[in-house]
């Protein structure tokens, strides 16, 4: 038998769905579940529905340990690099490599060395300005943080994007972990490179695995979330994947799909 989830409290979506399914219906805390032994094409429902449906995933929520998210477009609204670009007057050209990178049809190393020589001579101060006045925790974000901090389960952020929003963000939200790529300054400007390695899909892999050890528990107990080719790595390790409000390629992959609802979304996997 399967369990389907329709993340929604719209009693109508709920019997228009029973209908589909030919199966009745229980309600939960925030949403609806269906068991079926029949094939039932959620992508279709999906469709039809405008709202968030999903199949149980074969996962153990009782033994989740870690969750490791993507920031940009994830974990917050933003491509925290479109908006810094956007104050040297090219965001649209900095955003279009973005898209381009998070589909998968440029290599991500080379297409964010390409986006952070365009930053070139930009006063570091743009940096805090982005944060304070164009960042913002997605929707549900803060109350799943909470949420899985409330059942010990250890929380991080990986991004490859740029360190100094991770760590002010962690240390907003209460995460236990962030790592991303360092932007070079001298004399208080942004000289246009990266110092280190960069943090691309392989490192964000690394990171679960390195975390795992750290805590003594398995990628099998991880679940990631992302949004961009760049995670299908980190995605592929964990034991539960999560596409959020992702491209196409993610969505294929991934073993959770959000695309309508937000991140708290996740807690309802929890209500077993």
């Amino acid at each position: 038998m399967n369990t389907i989830i329709l993340h929604s409290q719209a009693l109508d979506i709920a019997n228009k769905m029973a209908d589909v399914c030919g199966v009745a219906f229980e309600f939960r805390r925030s949403h609806f579940r269906f068991l079926t032994d029949k094939k039932i094409d959620i992508v279709a429902l999906r469709e039809v529905f405008s709202v968030d449906i999903n199949y149980l995933p074969d996962f153990d929520f009782s033994q989740a340990a870690l969750f490791v998210s993507d920031m940009d477009s994830t974990l917050i609204t933003i491509e925290c690099i479109d908006e810094i670009a956007d104050f040297a007057g090219i965001k649209p050209q900095v955003a279009a490599i973005t898209e381009r990178a998070m589909r998968g049809d440029l290599d991500f190393n080379a297409s964010l060395i390409e986006r952070v020589a365009l930053l070139q001579g930009l006063e570091v101060s743009v940096l805090s300005r982005v944060y304070e006045e164009r960042l913002k925790v997605s929707d549900g974000g803060r109350a799943l943080i909470a949420f899985l901090k409330s059942r010990a389960i250890k929380t991080a952020v990986v991004s490859g994007g740029f360190g100094y929003f991770t760590r002010r963000l962690s240390e907003d939200i209460g995460l236990d972990h962030d790592r991303a790529n360092t932007l070079a300054i001298e004399k208080g400007q942004l000289t246009g490179k990266v110092e280190g390695d960069i943090i691309n899909a392989t490192a964000k892999a690394e990171f679960i695995t390195e975390l795992c050890a750290k805590y003594q528990t398995t990628p099998s107990q991880t679940i990631a979330i992302g949004d961009g080719a760049n995670d299908l790595e980190m995605m592929a390790v964990a034991g539960l994947s999560v596409a959020y409000h992702a491209k196409p390629a993610v969505i294929k992959f991934a073993n959770i799909v959000i695309s309508y609802g937000g991140l708290d979304i996740i807690m309802d996997f929890f209500d077993g």
